[in-house]
């Protein structure tokens, strides 16, 4: 089935979360495979993921709490095509389940994510990432350590923010900044996410 282009959106999105994304759909269709569709935490699957490549930075950079836009990703690619919700076996640790945003059937979606031929699916995907990644408005990329000169810089001016931030979320806000965010919309974008994934 062909990929309707003209409905593709990817402002959302960032080449990390695209990157990212494929990563996680890969090793999302291998757990589906190996477990008949059993759902799976965010770290773990992330952990699965980045067994895939240990030499892919970005990817071991991923941390849970940047995980959202990732599984939408593969979540959009699977509703363009028709295929099961693939991003769905994807659960929180507090719930076990998706989160709120998702609203399909669970035990029907992860039966059928199980049984379908995800192998069918393969050139899609890959028109899929090139489109994205030839929407996506680019931004600066930072160094590593201009990005963590620039995170200790917005912490000094944001302390008090700052101290309900895990290490988790830091890292998460510097793999923003190397992807070329500024500091305030890298920061609003980690908070965000931690509040998805409190009602996750």
């Amino acid at each position: 089935m062909a990929t309707p282009q003209a409905a593709l959106d990817f402002s959302d999105f960032t080449l990390n979360d695209i990157h990212v994304g494929t990563r996680l759909y890969t090793a999302l269709v291998t757990h589906a495979h190996a477990t008949g569709g059993a759902p799976v935490f965010y770290s773990d699957i992330l952990q699965q993921a980045r067994a895939l490549d240990a030499n892919d930075a970005e990817l071991q950079r991923a941390v849970p709490i940047g995980i959202g836009m990732k599984l939408l990703f593969v979540e959009r690619f699977c509703l363009l095509n028709g295929y099961p919700t693939l991003a769905c076996l994807a659960v929180s640790k507090a719930r076990g389940r998706p989160s709120e945003g998702y609203k399909g059937d669970w035990e029907a979606d992860k039966q059928a994510v199980a049984q379908f031929d995800w192998s069918t699916a393969q050139a899609q995907l890959d028109a899929y990432v090139i489109e994205a990644r030839r929407a996506v408005t680019p931004r600066k990329r930072r160094t590593e350590a201009k990005a963590l000169d620039l995170r200790y810089q917005h912490f000094k001016g944001n302390r008090q923010a700052y101290s309900k931030v895990s290490d988790e979320e830091a890292q998460e806000i510097l793999t923003l900044l190397i992807e070329g965010f500024d500091a305030d919309a890298a920061y609003g974008r980690v908070i965000a996410a931690r509040a998805l994934l409190a009602g996750a």
